[in-house]
């Protein structure tokens, strides 16, 4: 099945940035009162060209106009929906594209040279496209989002699978671990704190704006890039204390300085949509004391003799000792960053993880040893091969929750072809002759 539709309709990007210099331009299409011109269909298609995407086929125009015609789809509904996005998010978005560009590229200068103009009307010509991909995206999660799957689904679903199709299962582990985090000293702390206040200062003074600060400074090397934009995020999903901080934020203001189980942070708000938020923040990780690192080390010898000489189980230590919230109280079981299964590829496990369990045999404990946290924080930890699953080709017993996965997927595909099809039949469109031959996934574009 063809699945480029899905959360993929909005790839046609910053196309006016593309400009095709000697194309004639016409409109080649209308969705309601929405136009799309033969110079949005060739700056996709180069701009794909560029990326090594373009498909050999004829029709590979086509396919990109019919792109753009869902786009137009989901942004008239998504008007009629109230659905928008701020001017951060759009500037955050560009800002992220230019940098990919500058990095291709070579340089700014290089880049203006390429498309034959200043930097800041490459971001002028990306702006629109962008602030479309944003507000599409969100209404095709808005299309799907109360689509549930029960297990007597999943058990159908795979009886209906031919058993030749099954797909190849990697090598997975169950792997246990028990986190130290060393003390921190006051001095350590207040010198992290004293730089936050001269951040923040800075930003409420208009000498620097939070985004720059954030890309120089903050040691959240996932939000960095972003501006310190962590988007849409739950209240569940954050750490408690930084989220107490950041839903009581006013639009745009910025807190003070918050202590949570990853560093020291300041705050903006930049949006809140219910029980979900968006905001940037910089993140600063004090740095640790040699003489903590050896207490740390030694503290996790001393706890994996207790588990070795039967005095505790691995469980029990995790409940008792471990700094890592997420495993302390499951038995210290890592689930799959990528799929939340407690089976996770052997590709999926983090580089110094993978070092040590290639060391262990099922029901072995390594030995303690450094690792890093997804935010680049230092850590201190032990692990058990709880159980190893071989490479095998998938089975409902083993891999339920990719079987649900798939099926979920398919019927979120299904709910959004179902609502294209709905819309289309409903929806004044007109196309030009030139691509009225091609061929379409939809057939009711052309009426």
């Amino acid at each position: 099945m063809k699945k480029y539709l899905w959360l993929s309709v909005s790839l046609v990007l910053c196309s006016t940035a593309f400009a095709q210099k000697n194309v004639v331009d016409k409109i080649v299409a209308i969705v309601g009162e929405e136009i799309i011109l033969k110079s949005d269909i060739e700056n996709a298609y180069l701009q794909e060209q560029g990326q090594g995407l373009v498909s050999s086929s004829a029709d590979y125009r086509t396919e990109l106009l019919e792109r753009q015609l869902v786009q137009k789809l989901l942004m008239a509904q998504a008007q009629i929906d109230s659905i928008f996005v701020t001017e951060d998010q759009v500037e955050n978005a560009v800002e992220r594209q230019i940098e990919f560009f500058i990095g291709n590229a070579g340089s700014k200068e290089r880049l203006e040279a390429y498309f034959g103009k200043p930097i800041e009307e490459i971001k002028d010509d990306m702006r629109a496209p962008f602030r479309e991909r944003l507000i599409t995206e969100q209404m095709q999660q808005k299309i799907v989002e109360k689509i549930r799957i029960t297990p007597s689904e999943v058990r159908s679903y795979f009886k209906k699978l031919p058993k030749d199709s099954l797909p190849e299962m990697p090598d997975r582990y169950e792997l246990q671990q028990i986190v130290l985090r060393p003390r921190i000293s006051d001095a350590e702390k207040e010198r992290i704190r004293e730089r936050l206040r001269e951040f923040r200062e800075q930003i409420l003074n208009g000498e620097k704006t939070f985004n720059t600060l954030a890309v120089l400074y903050s040691e959240d090397p996932q939000s960095a890039v972003r501006g310190g934009e962590l988007g849409y995020i739950p209240r569940n999903q954050l750490d408690p204390a930084f989220a107490e901080a950041a839903f009581n934020l006013k639009l745009g203001r910025i807190s003070k300085i918050v202590e949570s189980e990853f560093g020291f942070h300041i705050i903006q708000l930049i949006d809140r949509q219910g029980d979900k938020i968006n905001v940037r923040h910089i993140l600063l990780q004090p740095k640790i004391a040699d003489e903590e690192k050896e207490e740390a080390l030694h503290h996790l010898d001393t706890i994996r003799r207790y588990i070795v000489d039967g005095k505790m189980t691995f469980e029990e230590a995790a409940a008792y000792f471990s700094s890592d919230k997420k495993t302390l109280n499951n038995g210290g079981l890592v689930a799959d960053p990528q799929t939340a299964d407690s089976r996770i590829a052997r590709a999926n496990i983090p580089g110094e993880t993978a070092r040590e369990i290639n060391k262990l045999k099922v029901g072995e404990i390594s030995m303690p040893f450094v690792s890093h946290s997804e935010r680049g924080q230092e850590e201190y930890k032990i692990v058990k091969v709880k159980a190893f699953y071989p490479r095998h080709q998938a089975n409902l017993e083993e891999d339920w929750q990719n079987f649900e996965l798939m099926l979920t997927e398919e019927k979120q595909m299904s709910k959004l072809e179902k609502w294209i099809k709905e819309k289309q039949a409903n929806t004044y469109i007109h196309i030009d002759e030139e691509y009225r031959n091609g061929k379409f996934r939809y057939d009711g574009w052309i009426k």
